[in-house]
């Protein structure tokens, strides 16, 4: 498995890849998280050997350089998803809200023909192991407030803020 970190303009960012596509991006550096994703390798891949690898994700580095400019709304990156299929279910939700635009969470139980599994999808979503790209900042409450995000809540405030202001330069 190859990984790298990259310092983005809202703090370090520490990258997995299998040779299918992007498997985890997590906010922090990799020695701040390596524990962590031996144990996720571990779990969904029954190995836990890395290898850093910088040019491997030159195309996502590019990408992702681009969205915090605004120059990208959509990500064209190959992903391989880990996780039970609900939560495959929920991510891939995830991925049809467009730039710019937020959903309850709620909405997204409901998008899955899930009405009942709000606090389910919530909890899919904390689980998100590919940040930003799998776009779980543009989830909030059904009231309007932005809550949960396991890259913080400021972090979310950044992120919408950030693709907000692409979208209306003027505002």
């Amino acid at each position: 498995m190859l990984y790298t970190e990259w310092q983005s303009p809202i703090g370090p960012l520490t990258m997995l890849s299998t040779e299918k596509g992007i498997c985890v991006l997590e906010f922090g550096t990799w020695q701040s998280l390596e524990n962590t994703l031996n144990c996720w390798a571990k779990r969904w891949l029954l190995q836990s050997r890395f290898c850093r690898d910088d040019q491997a994700f030159a195309s996502v580095i590019s990408q992702l350089d681009e969205y915090f400019q605004g120059k990208c709304f959509t990500f064209d990156i190959p992903l391989q998803l880990f996780g039970t299929p609900f939560q495959k279910k929920v991510w891939t939700a995830l991925l049809s809200i467009p730039y710019g635009e937020t959903r309850s969470y709620k909405e997204i139980a409901n998008a899955i023909a899930q009405p009942t599994a709000v606090r389910a999808v919530g909890n899919a979503n904390n689980k998100n192991p590919i940040a930003i790209i799998i776009p779980c900042h543009r989830v909030i409450g059904s009231n309007g407030a932005l809550v949960g995000y396991g890259g913080g809540i400021e972090r979310k405030q950044q992120l919408l803020a950030l693709e907000k202001a692409s979208l209306y330069p003027s505002e």
